[in-house]
Parts: C-alpha cells; structure tokens; sequence
C-alpha cells in the first residue's frame, strides 16, 4: 500500500484551518487505497487531534530542521508528501523535495514553499501569475477547493430556491476550532446592536471567549446560545438562516453548502480572499475584525439587512453553492497520486 505523509500546521495560535483541509484531501486518497499519516502537533488541539484520530490516521509529532524531516519521512517510508505551512523554513521543501514527490497547499503567497505542485484553492487565485519554482505546477481557483465528507454529505443537490423566511432567524457563528483572535465575542455584540429579533449559536472554544459572548447584552426577542466546538457543523450550517465566519478556508466549506455566508477578516493574510468572496457577491462582508472591535456600526447595518431581508438571503446562498462544486479534492489528489 502506498502511503503519504502530511506535514500542516496547528496550534492555539495558528488554528485548525491547515489541518481541516488537508483532512479533505487525506479522505479522498484514502478512498483510493493510500494509508495517511500526519505530521502535526494535533496535541495542542484535542478537537483537531480528534478529528484526525476519528479518521483512523496516525499523527506524528511535527520536527522543525530539514535533516530531520527528511529522516522522519525516511523512517515512516513515505511515497509522498503534503506540506500544509506558513511557519516552515524553505530550506525543508527542498531537502525533502530532492528525496520524494510533493505537494503544497498554498494561499497566494508561497512563503518559500517550492514542490512539484503547488495549489492555491482560493478565489480568483487563477487570475494570478506568480513565478513557480523549477518543474512546478500549479493548480489555482475555487476547481480545486478541498471539502470534506462531513460537508459534502450535507450539499444540496440544487442550488436553495429562496431564503427561508423565518420569523426568527435562526444564526450560527464560529470562527475556526480556536477562535484563534477573539471574534466571537464582538460578532455577538454586533448581532444584538442591530435590535432585530434572531436566535444565536456562537461556537467559543475556550472558557473566557464563552463568557464574554454571553456577558453581550441582549435587547428584547434575541436570544443567544454559547456551545463548544463541535463536529456537527455543516449540520448547524444547513439549519440556520445566516452563518457567520472567520474569512479563510472554512469560507468556501460554506459556499459548498448553500449557506447565507457573513464573514469577518480576523487577520491581515484573509484581506485578498475576503475581498474577492465579497465581490463576487457570494458572500456578505462584515470587515476587519480590528475594525469590529472598535466600533461595530458598519457590520451592524449588514447584519441588519442579512437578518431582515430573506430574498437577499437567498440570493447569497445561491451565489455561493454555484461557485463550489465540492470536487476540488479529486483533482488535487489526481495531481498528488500522478506523482507517486
């Protein structure tokens, strides 16, 4: 049996983002017959640690040098390699490069990432013409966005035909399995600001963000619910009227499902992807995070049409569920296994 290794990032810091994508892609191989192994402190997360273990993959501990890589992948007799990375030193794509095949997820910028294909899900990534590293290829735009089984088996099979027009709308809100800059408690405060009625689950990860998301002052008719991560979310995606997220790879998790997607840019490498959803009008904006957290009037009023207005709702849902076709991983594992 051939077996690829999958070298990503995760932490408390730096999120689940890189782990849940590849977890896309790691499902597809292994329906091809290829046994997965990670490589990735998942130990810093229980939840991502749990989502690959549910899996049935075995999960290494990262190492940092490039000998060490190059040894490790040597000792766990490797055919392939995903890298999955914004904190890797060049020098270890290389070294492992000149021993086995690769493969690098990327967003926009390479990072010094060099392997013999690099792909760039993100939207419009197409348009791009970035100088590639010698005998690469490269595979860009949303053709090529990784979903998982859970998300896949919850896309419609149509396009939604209208918004629900709901009394109450029901909203879900999360930000990543760590919620890594704080954006539930603001994202909150804004729902609430907007004075319309709604029924609100905002995912906290941690203790002090839960308690801050329900300290939010709540005017009459709302009502707001703080769980922990769970990993029912395209479940809770499909049942609310609005979802509210981070900018980022869970982005177009949502696009796949038809959802009413909000999103909030939480960091400075989000602002090209948040700004091209936007603009395709696929998604609504609710702005920088840094922004939110001054003064949330701009989202206010976004949230406000969002929550009053369900043709607009389902406009954005059919927009979005068009753009994402959720057969992206079969042909980045195309790719990968063309190369064993």
């Amino acid at each position: 049996m051939k077996r690829v290794g999958v070298r990503c990032d995760v932490g408390p810091g730096r999120g689940i983002g890189h782990v849940m994508r590849c977890l896309a892609l790691a499902e597809e191989v292994r329906r091809r017959g290829v046994e997965l192994v990670f490589v990735c402190d998942a130990y810093t997360v229980p939840w991502a640690a749990e989502q690959i273990a549910a899996r049935g993959m075995v999960v290494e501990r990262a190492v940092g040098s490039p000998d060490e890589h190059v040894e490790l992948f040597k000792r766990l007799r490797l055919d392939a390699v995903v890298f999955d990375s914004y904190d890797l030193d060049a020098s270890v794509y290389s070294a492992v490069r000149a021993s086995l095949p690769t493969l690098a997820i990327v967003d926009g910028d390479f990072r010094g990432a060099e392997a013999d294909v690099l792909v760039d899900q993100n939207l419009a990534a197409e348009l791009d013409h970035p100088s590639l590293p010698r005998d690469s290829v490269r595979l860009a735009g949303l053709s090529y966005v990784m979903i998982r089984d859970e998300i896949l088996g919850h896309r419609p099979s149509t396009p939604p035909a209208t918004g629900r027009a709901s009394a109450v709308p029901r909203v879900f809100a999360f930000f990543g399995g760590t919620d890594a800059f704080g954006a539930g408690p603001y994202v909150a405060r804004a729902l609430a600001a907007t004075g319309l009625p709604f029924e609100a689950t905002v995912v906290a990860p941690a203790p002090d963000l839960a308690a801050r998301s329900a300290a939010v002052e709540l005017q009459p008719h709302q009502r707001l619910d703080v769980i922990g991560p769970t990993d029912q979310l395209a479940a809770r995606v499909r049942e609310a009227d609005l979802t509210i997220s981070a900018s980022g790879t869970s982005t177009w998790e949502l696009l796949c499902l038809g959802a009413t997607a909000a999103l909030v840019c939480v960091v400075d490498n989000q602002v090209m992807g948040y700004e091209r959803a936007v603009d395709t009008g696929a998604a609504a904006g609710l702005g920088l995070l840094s922004a939110l957290q001054q003064d949330s009037s701009s989202a206010d009023q976004v949230l406000k049409r969002l929550l009053g207005d369900p043709a607009e709702r389902g406009r954005l849902a059919r927009a979005g569920w068009e753009l994402v076709d959720g057969r992206g991983r079969e042909r980045v594992a195309d790719a990968l296994l063309s190369l064993i």
